[in-house]
């Protein structure tokens, strides 16, 4: 999958959360209808089968619930994508990496190995199941974690085990941090925690470029690898540095350096890091510090200000406007203008962006904020993942086309704007404006209301401290003492207002954009032509 993320330390982020964000993005020449759902502890399988590796694994007996953005189309398995557990464990699977031939050479991908011959017939060899993949990693993970870091374990036993087919990167984060995970050929991973204060780009490119190996094979503080790491690195003559260099740079280790990569990846970190640190350096012309072509390009920086959801929106939207590679745009040509793969593209599945805030009690701490479609021309809006269920209009997706779902909506409104662009964009710009205070709005509302549902039982709830006095529970055992069921159902109603008054917005703007590019047919006549 060609993918975009972005991920944002507490201390680099508005508020004070930890923001992960990730465009999935389909193949080329496919598009893939996507749904938003909970996942309840008695519908997490007991035994789980991968569609497109027919690998096996049997799963633990005492799933979480969490949210999925699963395939409404399930023939190639269920990739769930993004989501939120109720432990308030956020994890985005996966990015598609680069590697190298050093790397594959030394440790093969783990892939299906289809049957020959009929059973019981000479010479008929049995079917031996790939490893696991993108469709798989969110179901066989985030139930079973209560930590960003439980999640980077978990998922590198896995791959150590049963190995993966492909390369990946994989988000995890909780109310204290960020871990981002990169597989390493077949059975090796390495991770790495996302510093506080900074903010990390990944463009399908194996991205890290800084890596303490004895910490990740020592304390295990700041960085994590499969236990072999090093003596897999120095077998295989994989450290590229000319000295006795450190810290150890994977990137050049393990990942590419591909004329590819310089259209298709290095681009889009030159653009994202160019609109959030826009004074840091020089970012155009011939003695611009990166170009979009850029090897060097950081994996994690600082910001110039805090980082705010609209802000990753943006960037995980862009077209590289302002600058001659923007193919909607007034500079350069007809060439630059189509030079480089843009960030919002056409093919684009789902966007999850998933905040954990460390204001505001469990029941109602994360928030995951959804879009679909092509994201130049849709909205980002929130609900709270910790429901028993999802709104009708973001869960009902099926391969029909039709306006009365949000995906398939998106594509409709996107696919009318992309041929009228400069007609419609004002029509698009002031939906997102209102749709994304609508989501800014709920979210306030129905905080105050979870604060008076917490003041409101707390008294209920009190204990005996150990001198004897009667203290109130905190906020969150409040919430666990009622069994989460009334906070649930005040967040499940918020989210169904939202996905109306969503619905209600979309409704408008595809009647608008629908309006602007009939008027511009080129078979439209009257008789003032004359």
């Amino acid at each position: 999958m060609a993918c975009t993320t972005i991920l944002v330390g507490k201390d680099a982020s508005y508020d004070g959360s930890t923001i992960i964000a990730r465009n999935e993005d389909s193949a080329n020449g496919e598009f893939c209808p996507k749904r938003f759902v909970v996942v309840k502890p008695e519908e997490q399988p007991k035994h789980y089968r991968s569609v497109l590796s027919h690998i096996e694994i049997d799963l633990p007996d005492d799933p979480l619930q969490y949210t999925a953005v699963p395939n409404a189309d399930l023939k190639e398995g269920i990739w769930g994508e993004a989501g939120v557990n109720e432990a308030n464990v956020a994890m985005s699977a996966t990015e598609t990496l680069t590697t190298n031939e050093r790397v594959l050479g030394a440790d093969p991908f783990v892939e299906l190995t289809p049957a020959k011959g009929q059973p019981g017939a000479d010479g008929y060899e049995p079917e031996v199941p790939g490893g696991i993949g993108e469709e798989d990693f969110l179901t066989l993970v985030l139930p079973y974690v209560k930590t960003a870091r439980e999640g980077v374990t978990r998922l590198g036993e896995l791959l150590e085990k049963h190995g993966t087919y492909e390369m990946n990167g994989v988000a995890f984060s909780d109310v204290n941090e960020i871990w981002w995970l990169e597989t390493v050929g077949g059975h090796h991973w390495i991770a790495k925690r996302v510093p506080d204060e900074a903010y990390v780009t990944m463009p399908n490119q194996l991205g890290i470029d800084e890596f303490d190996l004895d910490d990740a094979l020592g304390d295990q503080e700041e960085h994590m690898c499969s236990a072999d790491l090093g003596e897999f690195i120095e077998r295989n003559h994989l450290d590229l540095a000319v000295e006795n260099v450190t810290p150890f740079n994977p990137r050049d280790a393990f990942g590419s350096h591909s004329d590819s990569d310089h259209v298709y990846n290095t681009p889009r970190a030159w653009y994202m890091q160019r609109f959030l640190n826009p004074y840091d350096e020089q970012w155009d012309g011939q003695d611009a510090d990166h170009q979009p072509t850029s090897d060097d390009i950081p994996w994690a920086r600082q910001p110039d200000r805090k980082i705010t959801i609209e802000d990753v929106k943006y960037v995980l939207s862009s077209h590289y406007q302002g600058t001659p590679y923007d193919p909607y745009g007034i500079l350069g040509d007809q060439h630059s203008r189509h030079m480089f793969r843009p960030i919002g593209i056409n093919r684009q599945s789902q966007l999850s962006v998933m905040q954990i805030r460390p204001y505001r009690p469990q029941v109602n701490r994360a928030v995951q904020w959804i879009a679909y479609g092509s994201n130049p021309f849709n909205t980002l809006v929130p609900f709270y993942p910790n429901v028993g269920s999802t709104p009708k209009y973001l869960e009902d997706t099926t391969t029909r086309v039709t306006s009365e779902n949000f995906y398939w909506e998106n594509r409709i409104i996107a696919a009318l704007c992309d041929a009228n662009f400069a007609d419609t964009s004002n029509a698009v710009e002031r939906y997102q404006e209102k749709t994304g205070g609508m989501g800014h709005r709920m979210i306030a509302a129905t905080d105050e209301q979870i604060a008076r549902l917490v003041e409101g039982v707390s008294d209920e709830f009190e204990t005996d401290d150990e001198n004897g006095d009667v203290q109130p529970l905190e906020p969150d055992e409040v919430i666990k003492a009622v069994r989460n069921g009334e906070a649930r159902d005040v967040l499940a109603a918020a989210n169904e207002t939202m996905a109306a008054q969503l619905k209600e917005k979309t409704d408008k703007l595809l009647d608008s954009v629908l309006y602007t590019t009939s008027m511009n047919m080129k078979n439209g006549f009257h008789m003032s032509d004359f």
